[in-house]
């Protein structure tokens, strides 16, 4: 396993101050955790995912891809129903490095229209791979896209991760208002559903776990 930095350096995010990496709410005064899973919904991971999350009484956000919605509407509904919050993740999980601005765009505009189809409205949006052009970010602002990045990532798409390690490194890295990246997805599942329940032992009872507001 390479080295692998889980939480984003010490004040890169000041580089995009127009993107969430943390949320921090004054008015609450609990610490809090926003746990965030993309690259669903999958009938297998997302449904183990949220009985994980139900066993904590712990809320997360949802960054779906858009084809997978449709393969699988009946799986949005369930992490609608549990009270989590749903985000835009492109309809095909495109680069938005290797893509014209205006595709890019319409594949954002194409996963709402299936999110909206399913009733769901949300202004969340992650870029896949964290990777987008300065133009398409601006364009999505403009809008009302509220684009998510993260705090800490677990790396739980790595099958190579050394797991008791990689634990204990991103229990530590956590701190009030982080965004935290799994995925719930085939490939990360073995991984994700280790690592998952092992954090949210370690960190219940010093956390809350809420979802992020899909509107301002």
């Amino acid at each position: 396993m390479g080295m692998r930095v889980f939480q984003i350096p010490k004040g890169f995010s000041s580089f995009f101050p127009n993107l969430l990496w943390r949320k921090i709410d004054s008015a609450n005064p609990h610490p809090t955790l926003y746990l965030t899973f993309d690259d669903g919904p999958d009938p297998e991971v997302t449904l183990q995912v949220l009985e994980i999350l139900k066993s904590y009484h712990a809320h997360a956000t949802f960054f779906v891809v858009g084809e997978n919605v449709q393969k699988h509407p009946e799986v949005l509904r369930k992490i609608k129903d549990f009270g989590h919050s749903i985000g835009n993740h492109t309809h095909n999980h495109i680069k938005g490095w290797n893509s014209n601005n205006e595709i890019y765009i319409e594949n954002v505009q194409q996963c709402s229209d299936v999110l909206n189809a399913n009733g769901i409205n949300t202004q969340l949006f992650r870029p896949p791979y964290g990777r987008m052009k300065l133009k398409q970010s601006k364009l999505l602002r403009e809008k009302g896209h509220i684009i998510c990045m993260w705090d800490i990532l677990t790396y739980d798409y790595d099958k190579t991760l050394d797991l008791p390690k990689s634990i204990d490194k991103i229990e530590h890295c956590a701190r009030n208002g982080s965004l935290v990246v799994f995925h719930d997805s085939q490939k990360s599942k073995n991984q994700t559903l280790i690592m998952l329940p092992e954090l949210l032992n370690r960190w219940a009872g010093k956390y809350t776990f809420k979802p992020l507001p899909q509107n301002v």
